[in-house]
């Protein structure tokens, strides 16, 4: 027959010191603060951090995005929005069949996990180092294609246009074009509105 144990044996019987339980909070009051100075110090990222998203473009200034909408598929938090339209020769927006013509992530819902990198084909999303999502609306955290995609570097010239002469869909991928086609940029400027120099008109 199993017998009580004495009072006093058991360990949660014993008086504890109340000054003990205030141990932590004398060690935290002189630690140094690690309070950021944010925003007047904006702490630099790692390399590889989860930011902004970013459609990148070939060399030439062709989307990258195919509009396969892959990347809306393994998104956990159905965050991306993507319609596909088909290219035409004379207009054409990516070196494939299709290109992306409507492309929204809303930053409400994404959590920044990559999946959506991982899953496109093409290499056409990444994510930037940009954390600073915050707005005033609802509606501004929805981006959109114009504001998704990469700016123009020198040598590329704003879609749509034709692609490099000789060169195929699987070129683009192979990283053989490099630069925008001979004659393209005067091309591109005249749909764009902007007038031609006077002395390509009078050619």
């Amino acid at each position: 027959m199993a017998t009580e144990p004495a009072r006093g044996d058991d360990p949660r019987d014993t008086p504890r010191n109340p000054v003990a339980g205030f141990g932590v909070t004398f060690k935290a009051m002189f630690k140094k603060r690690l309070t950021e100075q944010y925003p007047e110090y904006k702490k630099p990222t790692a390399p590889r951090f989860h930011g902004r998203h970013q459609l990148n473009r070939h060399p030439d200034g062709l989307e990258k995005c195919i509009g396969c909408e892959l990347c809306a598929w393994a998104c956990p938090a159905d965050a991306i929005y993507v319609e596909g339209a088909d290219n035409k020769d004379e207009e054409r927006y990516s070196p494939g069949e299709r290109y992306g013509r409507v492309y929204q992530i809303n930053y409400l819902r994404c959590i920044l996990c990559g999946l959506c990198v991982e899953a496109c084909p093409t290499r056409a999303l990444t994510m930037t180092n940009e954390y600073e999502l915050a707005d005033n609306s609802r509606e501004s955290l929805i981006y959109t294609k114009e504001e998704l995609l990469a700016g123009l570097e020198e040598g590329m010239v704003d879609s749509p246009h034709a692609i490099f002469p000789g060169m195929t869909e699987q070129d683009y991928y192979r990283g053989l074009v490099t630069e925008a086609a001979p004659g393209t940029v005067r091309q591109v400027a005249v749909t764009k509105g902007e007038k031609p120099d006077e002395e390509g008109a009078d050619a």
